[in-house]
């Protein structure tokens, strides 16, 4: 996989990019002549509303050898793990945890990013276009003549093993661990992979991924938008006997064939775009006083909701940082949250569970259910000098938070599930005592004694 591809820098803006193969390719001042440079054919691809306001509308124009509509009728086809039918699936409001999920030997099954995706939890319908979806991936081949989009929403994938390079009908990207990738909805692509590969994938129903809001902060900080990279026009001009577009449609797939590569776009304009982000270029924000600062300072993208403040889903993560509070417990906090907290790990040891949450695995607290760290955790930080520290250095945890109740589905209540996760918390001991009745009169002083007499 070439680590020499270039990039468009930006969060949605406006590109322009040909392929260098064919200047000229991209229409000067219109956006549909009536005959395009090299025969090429003009095509939208709409992102929004054409209504929608100018600040959130997103459309690009592609210009290609051949339109996307060249192929025979989609077809049914099998879905596997797949699924967004919730009520099929048994409420579980425990604390879940899944030890890192297996990826087939390729001597034995070979299996590419689609076949590998697996539907972990989720809720809503993407009929009524609200919801959202979380799964898992484990593959060990490319996906070959074979490409994939979704009508249902945008995919977040966060690989944690083994490189993808993906190519899009706007280029090609290589996302190695420690990186993403968001392909927006509709956008078709191809996953290869060189070796065993497994990851985490988010999928939103309601809207696109946005930066979020800085507010106080101010005008920089987080994830800034100068790094978010989107690919430059690259192209085949390939016939394929046979080539596989597959369609997520409302939860399901469905197949199509035609005779050439889909990739075949030349040229490009717009500001809807695929694009890939790396986490080590996070700019942390963090308490410098004391308390422990919510996680929402972590928030690298997020899918907000019609209600002000509420995302369908906000991707967070925990980098590498400076701990420097004073008279604090450190680690996260015990708590409850009217939210969906999914958590994944790239890589290294997460700082309040150092033991059974492990790369490749996951957790789920469903809406008010209790976490917090585990005992081990507790009784260590509860302890160590407050010295400035380091704090998640050779690490990489995230989360996937969504104000939505998610449902997990049966095959992963029978995948890979640790039972025993909730014991982390059981050797959490009661700490407090009784104070004595002269420490509770020397506190009170001597006026609300003699109030009592």
């Amino acid at each position: 996989m070439s680590k020499d591809l270039k990039y468009l820098s930006g969060f949605g803006n406006e590109f322009a990019t040909e392929d260098a193969r064919c200047p000229g390719a991209l229409p000067d001042g219109q956006n549909n002549p009536q005959k395009c440079e090299y025969g090429l054919y003009a095509e939208q691809l709409s992102g929004s509303a054409f209504t929608a306001p100018r600040n959130s509308n997103m459309r690009s124009w592609l210009y290609r050898i051949r339109p996307s509509a060249v192929h025979t009728p989609f077809e049914k086809t099998d879905r596997g793990n797949m699924t967004d039918d919730w009520n099929k699936a048994h409420p579980n409001p425990n604390q879940m945890r899944w030890l890192p999920f297996d990826i087939p030997n390729k001597k034995n099954k070979k299996q590419d990013f689609v076949q590998g995706l697996s539907t972990v939890c989720g809720a809503g319908d993407p009929m009524s276009r609200h919801g959202a979806a979380i799964y898992i991936y484990t593959c060990n081949s490319p996906m070959g003549d074979r490409c994939v989009y979704s009508s249902d929403g945008d995919f977040l994938i966060v690989p944690q093993q083994g490189s993808l390079l993906v190519t899009t009908e706007f280029g090609k990207m290589l996302v190695e661990p420690n990186e993403i990738c968001v392909i927006q909805l509709g956008m078709r692509f191809n996953v290869s992979v060189m070796g065993e590969s497994r990851g985490y994938v988010l999928e939103v129903f309601d809207s696109h991924f946005i930066l979020p809001d800085l507010g106080p902060i101010g005008a920089n900080g987080l994830a800034n938008p100068r790094d978010f990279l989107s690919p430059v026009a690259w192209y085949e001009d390939r016939e394929v006997k046979g080539y596989e577009v597959i369609n997520k449609y409302q939860g399901h797939l469905f197949k199509a064939v035609q005779d050439h590569s889909p990739f075949d776009v030349v040229a490009w304009h717009g500001n809807y775009t695929p694009y890939k982000y790396n986490l080590k270029n996070f700019m942390v924000i963090n308490a410098v006083a004391f308390d422990h600062a919510d996680p929402s300072i972590f928030t690298v993208l997020t899918c907000q909701s019609t209600r002000p403040g509420v995302a369908i889903a906000d991707f967070v993560i925990f980098p590498p940082r400076w701990g420097v509070t004073d008279n604090t417990f450190r680690p996260p906090y015990y708590h409850r949250n009217c939210m969906s907290e999914f958590m994944g790990l790239i890589l290294g040891k997460y700082e309040a569970k150092e033991s059974g949450f492990m790369p490749g695995g996951c957790t789920l607290h469903s809406m008010m259910t209790p976490h917090g760290p585990d005992a081990e955790c507790f009784e260590k930080a509860s302890k160590e000098p407050l010295a400035p520290v380091r704090v998640a250095d050779g690490t990489q945890a995230f989360m996937f938070e969504s104000s939505l109740s998610f449902r997990v589905t049966d095959w992963a209540n029978k995948t890979k599930v640790d039972e025993n996760y909730y014991t982390c918390w059981q050797p959490l001991k009661k700490h407090f005592t009784q104070p004595t009745s002269s420490a509770v009169q020397a506190q009170e002083g001597p006026s609300k004694k003699k109030l009592k007499k």
